[in-house]
């Protein structure tokens, strides 16, 4: 995957700081990966497994297996992860259209992930929503949403469902820092906040849109959360780079929406690695400033904490990676084998 090597003068890796010190390091020994109540050796897996699957995404997109757009989540695996390991499985999730990572993260089946992707019939969606689509229901997996900031309005309607309902359910939303500049955007947490909605708005500020940094298209500069002021909803900046700090604070977020506070906002700053697809040329940003980000990648820097605070053992990672490797090529094997969708099953689900 080719990467600009143009230069670019905007807001390093070295500009961003976590939201607590000492993010990442946990305490106590443990074979198990078990340290107070967060299994670091899942996050790991999680991770990993994210990673992998996208860079077979991405191989099998260029044999031509995978068709349309393809936005993968290299360099963001933290920021899902971190999040969606603080929720509760009555929770729901809707997400945008970078959807592969989320979707694994919330235990989507991974055959049928990339069965989707190739547009086979055992796939999520039947092989007719692809890499965009991703739905699972008996996850809660309220699917991918090709319209930027289309699910913005979906999650405040099933936040309205489950407050209506009298539990103590949320609703999580990722989104995007190109989002921002829709009406949807405003009238969602306009609505939210008048409504105490229980919805976690989770911004993945990666800094750059479709073509362009957020620099050049946004009056307020790169930070979102101080705006959130407007419409008194909660907000709060978290290092999308350190899984640890993001479920942390997600945790922090989710208790005060049980407890009835209403919706919550959650920037993490993050980073792509790649393009914002696949057909990017990344013209409008530098080897540089992406070499500084790769620095922190959390498949690297995770790992390794793990190692040196005595959580895990090299050979704990190796034995993750391998079996993680084995979960992909088996992944791609199914999805191979699959059944292209019958044709008469064009409008089978279609509703209008």
């Amino acid at each position: 995957m080719a990467i600009s090597t143009k230069s670019s003068s905007r807001t390093s890796s070295k500009q961003v700081k976590s939201s607590r010190n000492g993010a990442g390091v946990s305490k106590g020994l443990g074979e198990s990966g078990v340290v107070g109540n967060i299994d670091h050796l899942d996050l790991f897996r999680q991770m990993y497994l994210i990673r992998q699957f996208e860079l077979a995404c991405g191989e099998n997109y260029s044999k031509g297996m995978i068709r349309g757009f393809l936005h993968l989540y290299i360099g963001q695996e933290a920021a899902g992860v971190g999040a969606i390991s603080a929720l509760r499985a009555d929770d729901y999730i809707v997400s945008h259209y970078r959807d592969h990572g989320h979707a694994l993260a919330r235990g989507v089946d991974v055959n049928r992930c990339m069965a989707e992707l190739f547009g086979r019939a055992t796939g999520t969606s039947k092989g007719k929503g692809g890499s965009m689509h991703i739905f699972d229901a008996a996850k809660r997996f309220m699917g991918g949403h090709a319209i930027v900031a289309g699910q913005l309005p979906l999650a405040a309607g099933l936040a309205l469902a489950q407050q209506y309902e009298g539990t103590d359910g949320l609703t999580i939303c990722f989104f995007g820092d190109g989002s921002t500049n829709q009406g949807l955007y405003h009238e969602t947490m306009n609505l939210a906040a008048i409504w105490k909605l229980p919805v976690l708005f989770f911004l993945e500020n990666n800094m750059y849109g479709m073509g362009s940094s957020i620099e050049r298209v946004r009056a307020g500069g790169i930070d979102f959360y101080p705006g959130m002021a407007t419409y008194g909803i909660p907000a709060a900046e978290v290092d999308g780079m350190d899984v640890l700090a993001v479920r942390e604070l997600t945790e922090a977020a989710v208790s005060r929406i049980r407890s009835g506070e209403g919706p919550q906002f959650i920037e993490a700053k993050t980073f792509r690695f790649v393009g914002h697809s696949l057909a990017d040329g990344q013209k409008y940003r530098g080897q540089e400033e992406v070499g500084e980000w790769e620095q922190r990648d959390p498949l690297s820097t995770f790992p390794l904490m793990l190692i040196n605070q005595g959580i895990a053992t090299p050979s704990q990672i190796e034995k993750i990676e391998a079996e993680v490797d084995k979960q992909i090529k088996e992944a791609v094997q199914f999805a191979e084998q699959s059944p292209e969708p019958d044709p008469t099953e064009i409008a089978t689900d279609v509703f209008a």
